[in-house]
């Protein structure tokens, strides 16, 4: 059987979200596809890339088709889109986040999300910085709930700490911080229209 760059990172993410990132090696990697770890550099030049192709097949979706016709709800099914995206992977929003500070993952999100609020009337630079800490917000929030997850799943947090107690839920409180960037944004935007 001949192995393709595909069959590495399908691999690949199947590690990560059975085991977690730290477990994701080489070695491990290349014993899950029953090759010797030298051959997965025909593929990948190093685990740093294998890393942004990962965050790149977890991201995939980012490039779906937007939905909504207005810039505020444009804004919030990506914000919501990327969490999905995160979450619906151990380690997700980790890795992720790591790939996009190490600039590995080559996911258009970032500039979707600028490409909207520039459409709504921002200069390019403050589209650039609106986008990041729209990034960052989904990114931070989603390492937190997912870390908080996985704590409690294997009870390393008491009762009393638990995310599953939490109040209001993790979506409800994920969205009061989205409101409150979206209320920011609208009066950047407001301040033009005086």
């Amino acid at each position: 059987m001949q192995l393709h760059k595909s069959d590495v990172i399908d691999a690949a993410v199947a590690i990560v979200d059975q085991y977690g990132l730290g477990d994701l090696t080489m070695r491990r990697l290349a014993s899950s596809l029953q090759v010797q770890p030298g051959a997965l550099y025909w593929h990948v030049k190093d685990k740093q890339s294998l890393l942004g192709a990962v965050a790149d097949r977890i991201l995939a979706p980012m490039d779906d088709p937007i939905e909504a016709a207005e810039w505020p709800a444009q804004l919030t099914e990506l914000a919501h889109r990327l969490r999905d995206c995160l979450l619906a992977y151990r380690d997700g929003a980790e890795l992720v986040s790591a790939t996009y500070a190490s600039r590995l993952t080559t996911s258009k999100a970032r500039e979707r999300m600028a490409g909207i609020v520039i459409r709504a009337g921002m200069t390019r630079e403050e589209a650039e910085l609106t986008a990041y800490t729209l990034l960052y917000y989904v990114l931070g929030q989603t390492v937190d709930e997912q870390s908080r997850m996985q704590m409690d799943s294997v009870g390393a947090l008491t009762d009393d700490a638990s995310p599953l107690l939490d109040s209001p839920d993790p979506t409800s409180r994920f969205d009061f911080g989205l409101q409150l960037f979206l209320a920011g944004v609208r009066t950047i935007l407001g301040a033009r229209v005086r």
